[in-house]
């Protein structure tokens, strides 16, 4: 049986997600056997399997700084907001219907046992299964209907490292707030604090994590820094503020961006991450002046993303920059929204049908069941071959005025392309190409993914006590 360690945060985007992955890399470089877990994730970055399955995109970047092959086993229980008050469960790797219509408080006794035979499965095969938290194990009014925090790591008898975002101030007070709001049991399998995304000396520290460890015994065991390396999210990308830093000089030496509309119910944005200092998130017509591209994002609720669309203005002005010959590009639902129709006959989003904006001539329905795979092709316009993957209800026909460039995968209308794959802007000879498509420049060191974690890998660990990792092996 494998041994388990657990990243928990005292918040949420405390660095979870990143750390988990630099350990099973980092564990991974030294020759151990090793798998991430999660056992729910609440977010709409979702990717696919081999075997056609979802699962959170986090788990699938953590698989493959494992380098293993992912397995819907390491994230069981994924739930995809569809409105404010409204998940859609997705249970090892399908949608789950049933459960999806019980209120929140009675989902526990259908998702924990899925979610033991996951993690037993996962321990049964690796020596060390590296389990990522949810939020913050403090929340005392979600401790009865807990599957994803110390529920698991009481379940997988895991050495517990909690992690704080010491970036955003009150690390020592959220670490010790984090420890008085825990069981005794749950004390018990602390191993250690880290203190993440620590800008500075770590000398200026003191005597802080010596005051911490006299009030609840348990050791500072890391101080990573901030890194500028970036991975694919759970949650996404820099949602409370810009892509982009100040916007880099475009090819005419003026300053431009890529302008993405940030959806009321976005998803997979984890895929713009490469856009980094070149792309900014959007909400009115005033944002797009300067914006020499347009991404439209895929959506959760693609008629109803639309329709906020409409409310604020942007549709039109978009609508006017493409007609003005501004490269816009369409993934998934961002797709389908550039068409010219989306009807929903099953009521997969809730029925009906809705124009679109016309820039595609292309037309779509919702069919009842989703479309989940992992797919390569070669586009004609680049000779590149390309990888993603597509998670969708809608079947789109083409219609005379689009060219199917790769037919059900790639469209373009002159300067208008719609793709129903995920990830494309990952590909760094396309990201390239589109990026000379807007006038903008090219990132220095488009890194591979496998070169990122390497990266982040012997960074963290250089920030951790890496005897205290050794004992709980």
């Amino acid at each position: 049986m494998g041994r388990a360690i657990m990243i928990q945060g005292c918040t949420s985007s405390a660095g979870k997600s990143y750390l988990t992955a630099a350990l099973c890399r980092a564990l991974s470089n030294a020759g151990v056997r090793v798998a991430p877990f999660k056992a729910q994730n609440m977010s709409n970055n979702a990717g696919v399997t081999p075997a056609g399955l979802e699962m959170g995109r986090a788990q699938l970047v953590q698989a493959r700084a494992a380098r293993v092959v992912p397995d819907v086993r390491m994230n069981p229980v994924l739930l995809k907001p569809e409105a404010d008050t409204r998940s859609q469960v997705v249970l090892l790797g399908r949608a789950d219907p049933v459960i999806t219509e019980l209120p929140w408080r009675e989902r526990k006794a259908h998702l924990w046992p899925h979610v033991q035979t996951a993690l037993h499965g996962l321990l049964a095969e690796y020596d060390v299964v590296v389990i990522e938290g949810a939020g913050s194990p403090a929340e005392v009014n979600l401790r009865a209907s807990d599957i994803v925090n110390m529920r698991v790591a009481l379940e997988a008898q895991a050495g517990v490292l909690l992690a704080a975002d010491i970036d955003r101030g009150g690390a020592f007070a959220h670490l010790l707030g984090t420890w008085h709001c825990l069981e005794p049991q749950e004390r018990a399998r602390l191993r250690g604090f880290i203190l993440n995304r620590f800008r500075g000396d770590p000398a200026l520290l003191a005597p802080a994590p010596a005051w911490l460890e006299a009030q609840t015994g348990v050791p500072t065991v890391g101080v990573v820094p901030m890194l500028d390396v970036p991975l694919p999210e759970e949650d996404g990308v820099w949602l409370d503020g810009d892509l982009a830093g100040p916007p880099r000089p475009s090819a005419d030496g003026h300053a431009g961006f890529v302008a993405i509309p940030r959806l009321p119910r976005v998803s997979n944005l984890d895929e713009f991450a490469p856009l980094e200092g070149l792309a900014r998130w959007v909400t009115s017509p005033d944002e797009l002046r300067g914006a020499q591209a347009v991404i439209l994002p895929g959506s959760k609720s693609t008629a109803a993303d639309l329709g906020w669309l409409r409310a604020t203005g942007l549709a039109g002005a978009i609508t006017r920059m493409a007609n003005g010959g501004m490269p816009v590009l369409g993934v998934c639902g961002g797709m389908q929204m550039l068409g010219v129709s989306i009807r929903d006959p099953h009521g997969v989003e809730g029925g009906g049908e809705v124009p679109g904006l016309g820039l595609l001539d292309l037309h779509t329905e919702f069919a009842p069941d989703k479309t989940t795979v992992q797919t390569t092709f070669t586009d004609p316009e680049t000779g590149f071959t390309l990888s993603g993957y597509e998670i969708h209800h809608g079947q789109t026909v083409t219609g005379p005025g689009a060219l199917a460039l790769v037919p059900g995968v790639l469209w373009r209308q002159g300067n208008v392309r719609g793709t129903y794959v995920h990830g494309l802007l990952e590909n760094p000879a396309y990201l390239e190409r589109f990026l000379s498509w807007a006038g903008l420049p090219v990132p220095a060191g488009l890194d591979s993914l496998d070169a990122r974690l390497d990266a982040i890998a012997t960074r963290v660990r250089a920030g951790l006590d890496w005897s205290v990792i050794e004992a709980m092996l």
